[in-house]
């Protein structure tokens, strides 16, 4: 993996920091699977969120903003699950 992809790693997981608390209130969480070369970043939900109704809301507006509000050169975030 190649140095600038590690920092752009590091740069989303430290984005997902901000949100993670308010997943784990209610049992969930959110790993990332991939960054791809077209700067899609592919995630999965944990815990209770695999299940939550509200999942799809959360990854447009707290997920996805979270990692586009700190790294402007993500294009999109998806869930893989």
């Amino acid at each position: 993996m190649t140095d600038n992809k590690q920092e752009l790693l590091d740069r989303i997981e430290d984005a997902l920091s901000t949100v993670r608390p308010h997943l784990h209130v209610d049992g969930g969480d959110v790993e990332v699977v991939e960054l791809t070369d077209d700067m899609h970043v592919k995630v999965r939900w944990v815990g209770m969120c695999q299940s939550c109704s509200m999942s799809a809301m959360t990854l447009r507006a707290g997920i996805q903003e979270a990692i586009r509000g700190k790294i402007p050169e993500i294009i999109g975030v998806e869930a893989v699950n």
